[in-house]
């Protein structure tokens, strides 16, 4: 059964990035927004709001890791301009996450 492998960022509001690679992407998010490691990037600057998720498969974790450099390598107004292509309003991607879903109303 072939993995996934996520490239992530994460903001807090339009001042700080961080570009993360996961292959566990809701608990990867999770321990983002709940400080798991307090004295990290994302904790220090509280970037918490998943904006953007780009995910493929791989045979190996090294196409993923080099998407992933691809994408810190770039410019910050590339990143933003890659963010509001796809994330305009830059929505958390995430908050919805573990809610319940709306039932289903039967056709007519």
């Amino acid at each position: 059964m072939p993995e996934y492998a996520y490239v992530y960022i994460l903001a807090n509001g339009f001042k700080k990035l961080y570009i993360g690679i996961t292959t566990d992407l809701p608990t990867r998010v999770a321990q983002h927004k709940s400080h798991t490691h307090p004295h990290s990037f994302t904790a220090r600057y509280n970037v918490t709001q998943l904006v953007y998720v780009y995910f493929e498969r791989f045979t190996r974790i090294t196409n993923a890791i080099a998407r992933e450099k691809e994408l810190k390598g770039w410019l910050r107004i590339k990143k933003i301009a890659l963010i509001v292509e796809n994330n305009p309003t830059w929505r958390d991607l995430s908050a919805d996450w573990g809610q319940p879903l709306p039932p289903i109303s039967p056709s007519s």
